[in-house]
C-alpha cells in the first residue's frame, strides 16, 4: 500500500492515459546515496537563533533538525558557519577549520553533527575555495609582506598599470560591483601594488597556481571529514583558476555570455586547471569511503558543466539552467531533456533547484505574469510587486513538479512553507555589500535570506526570543509560521512532506523519463517517470486529467477531473499505459 495511495480515481481504465512517451532517461542503478537525494539548504544566520542575540547559530540548528528528518529530506547543507568577520554573510573566511563564534563552537557542530546522524540526516558544508577574508592571517602576512614574496604568492598581487601604477592590472569587474582590483599601501606610504577581489574587497582570491594553496584546502578537507561530514558544495567552483597573463575582457562580470563575449570565453572561468584541483580532491574523499560527495556550484552552459562531474571528478553540479528556465514550458523541457542526455553521456546524476541564498525565492518569482526582479536582485517597495496568492499557487506546482524528476532535488529553507522574499527592508538594514556596491541600485540578496518563521505567537515568530532579528522579519510570515502549517493537512508544509514521502516511496529520483507527447502543449507539460505521470498545468483554463489514481495535488482544495490553472499532479498509471524503463 503506498503512503501516497490516490487522492482520488479519474477512472480504473488506465491503457491509455499517457499516450505516445518519447523516452529521455533510463532508471539508475548505478549506487550512490546522492544520485536520489533531497538535499535542504540551511543559512545559518537565518535558521533558527537559540542563544537570542538575533543570529541564527548551530545549537539552533541542532534544535530544530527533527522538523527536516520529519519533512522527509535525506541530507543537510550548511552554507558558511566558519570564522570570518560576515562581511558577505560568512562567504568571506578568516579560518576554515573553526566556527565563528555568532554560530557557536567546534563543539556546537559535533553536536549538531552526532544528532544528524541520529536521526539519519548527512551532512554537507559549504566550501569557499576562491577567496577569503581579508582578515585571513595568509592575507594578513601578506599584506606585510614585499612584492615577490612567497606570503604574496598565496594570492594574485599585480603591479598596477599607468605611468606610476595608479590604474588596475586589468579591466575585470567584480560581482559586486566597481572593479576586481584594490591598491595597498606600498613601501613609505607610496602606492603598492593591487590584488584581485572577483567578489568584495574584503574577499581577496586566491592564487590556485601556487602549490601551497592546494595544500591548505586539502588540510581543511581532511579537518571537516574527519568530524564526520558527508562532503562540501564548493562555491564558485569554476572560478579557482585563471586565464594566464590575465586578458582584459569586456563581457559580464559574471562570466555569463553577452554580445561579442561568449561565456566560454570568460578568462577568471572555466579554466581547464580547475579540473586537476577537483580530481586530487575526488581522491582524497574517496579515501573515507564512496559515500563522501563533492557538488559543484559552477554557473556554466550545461554541455561544459558535464565536464565537473565526469567519473573521476565532482558528483554533482547545480542545475542552474533549470533554476533559471522559470515557467516557460518550452524552455523547461528543452533544460530537462538536455541535463538528463548530457549528463548521462558522463554517468553522472542532475540536480534540480528552484530557489537558494542568491535568489529571489520562487513564491515571489512567479508572482510576476511579467518580468520580474533580475537575477542576483530583490525586491523593494518601490519596485512591481508580486502577486503573492499566484505565487504561491505557481511555487507548489513547480517544487511538485521538480520533486517528480529523476536525480537529486535541493530545497532552500523556508520553501516547504511557501515563503515570499522579505520586500519591507529599510535601506539602513540591508547586509548585501552588493547594495552598497552599487549605491543602492541593486538590492542584492538580502530577500531571500530573511529568518524564518517557527512559531506564530512567539516572539520574532520563534527564530529568536532575544535581540531584534538580523533582518526583520514580514508581519504576513506569521501566518505561514511552521507550527501553524504543520496542523493543516492543506498547508504548503503538508504538500511537501507528502510529496516527498511519496517520491522516496515511488522511488522516482532513481527513476525513468519520456515525455509525455499528449501533455506537453504551449500550455502544460507531462512526463511519466516508471509508472508516474507528472502533469503541470499552466494554462489560463483548467485541464482534464489523464486516466488514472490521482496521488497528489498541488492545489489542496483540487478535487474532480480537471487540474486547475497553476496546479500539478501525479497520477499512477496501470502497467499497460507506460513503461517501467
Amino acid at each position: 500500500m503506498l503512503a501516497c495511495m490516490s487522492v482520488e480515481t479519474v477512472t480504473q481504465d488506465t491503457s491509455a492515459a499517457a499516450g505516445p512517451l518519447t523516452l529521455i532517461h533510463t532508471a539508475d542503478a548505478i549506487p550512490g546515496w546522492w544520485r536520489s537525494a533531497v538535499i535542504y539548504q540551511v543559512y545559518p544566520r537565518s535558521f533558527r537563533d537559540l542563544n537570542g542575540d538575533g543570529i541564527g547559530d548551530l545549537a539552533g540548528i541542532t534544535e530544530e533538525l527533527p522538523h527536516l528528518a520529519d519533512l522527509g529530506v535525506d541530507a543537510v547543507w550548511l552554507s558558511p558557519f566558519f570564522k570570518s568577520p560576515q562581511r558577505d554573510a560568512g562567504y568571506d573566511v578568516s579560518d576554515y577549520c573553526d566556527v565563528d563564534p555568532i554560530f557557536g563552537t567546534l563543539g556546537d557542530f559535533d553536536v549538531m553533527m552526532a544528532e544528524s546522524h541520529r536521526l539519519g540526516l548527512r551532512v554537507i558544508v559549504d566550501l569557499v575555495p576562491n577567496h577569503c577574508s581579508a582578515q585571513h592571517p595568509a592575507f594578513l602576512a601578506a599584506l606585510a609582506a614585499p612584492a615577490g614574496s612567497p606570503e604574496r604568492d598565496m594570492f594574485i598581487f599585480r603591479d598596477g598599470t599607468g605611468s606610476e601604477g595608479q590604474e588596475p592590472p586589468n579591466n575585470w569587474q567584480s560581482h559586486f560591483g566597481g572593479p576586481a582590483w584594490t591598491q595597498v599601501e606600498g613601501q613609505e606610504g607610496r602606492p603598492g601594488q593591487w590584488y584581485l577581489h572577483l567578489f568584495d574587497s574584503s574577499q581577496p582570491d586566491f592564487n590556485w597556481d601556487n602549490p601551497a594553496v592546494h595544500a591548505e584546502f586539502e588540510r581543511v578537507l581532511r579537518f571537516w571529514l574527519d568530524r564526520g561530514v558527508s562532503g562540501f558544495r564548493v562555491d564558485v567552483a569554476h572560478a579557482l583558476v585563471k586565464a594566464p597573463g590575465l586578458p582584459a575582457w569586456g563581457g559580464r562580470a559574471d562570466g555569463g555570455s553577452s554580445d561579442g563575449y561568449p561565456g566560454h570565453e570568460a578568462p577568471m572561468f572555466g579554466q581547464p586547471g580547475v579540473h586537476d584541483i577537483y580530481r586530487k580532491w575526488r581522491l582524497l574523499l574517496d579515501e573515507y569511503g564512496p559515500d563522501r560527495i563533492l557538488c559543484a556550484e559552477a554557473s556554466v552552459d550545461l554541455h561544459r558543466l558535464a565536464h565537473w562531474v565526469r567519473p573521476d571528478e565532482m558528483h554533482q553540479a547545480f542545475n542552474f539552467p533549470y533554476l533559471h528556465a522559470g515557467l516557460d514550458v518550452y524552455r523547461l523541457r528543452s533544460v530537462i531533456t538536455d541535463s538528463l542526455t548530457v549528463l548521462d553521456g558522463v554517468g553522472a546524476p542532475s540536480t534540480w533547484v528552484l530557489s537558494n541564498h542568491d535568489v529571489v525565492r520562487h513564491a515571489s518569482r512567479f508572482g510576476y505574469n511579467g518580468l520580474g526582479p533580475r537575477d542576483g536582485d530583490g525586491i523593494g517597495l518601490a519596485d512591481p510587486q508580486p502577486d503573492h496568492d499566484l505565487g504561491r499557487r505557481r511555487a507548489a506546482a513547480a517544487s511538485m513538479f521538480m520533486l517528480g524528476l529523476p536525480g537529486a532535488a535541493y530545497l532552500y529553507q523556508g520553501e516547504e512553507l511557501g515563503l515570499p522574499d522579505g520586500i519591507e527592508i529599510p535601506d539602513h538594514l540591508r547586509q548585501d555589500p552588493t547594495f552598497a556596491r552599487t549605491g543602492g541600485q541593486r538590492l542584492g540578496r538580502d530577500g531571500c535570506r530573511v529568518p524564518l518563521p517557527w512559531r506564530g505567537e512567539d516572539p520574532h515568530l520563534g527564530f529568536g526570543s532575544g535581540s531584534d532579528p538580523w533582518l526583520p522579519i514580514p508581519a504576513s510570515f506569521k501566518a505561514l509560521a511552521r507550527d501553524l502549517q504543520a496542523g493543516s493537512p492543506a498547508s504548503h508544509l503538508s504538500l511537501y512532506r507528502d510529496a516527498l514521502a511519496c517520491r522516496r516511496e515511488l522511488d522516482l529520483g532513481r527513476g525513468s523519463l519520456s515525455w509525455a507527447e499528449d501533455w506537453c502543449t504551449g500550455s502544460s507539460l507531462g512526463y511519466v517517470n516508471g509508472t508516474t505521470l507528472v502533469l503541470m498545468n499552466l494554462n489560463h483554463e483548467p485541464l482534464e486529467m489523464p486516466e488514472g489514481n490521482v496521488l497528489i495535488r498541488s492545489l489542496p482544495a483540487g478535487a474532480g477531473h480537471a487540474l486547475a490553472s497553476g496546479e500539478t499532479a501525479w497520477i499512477q498509471l496501470g502497467p499497460d499505459a507506460a513503461t517501467a524503463f
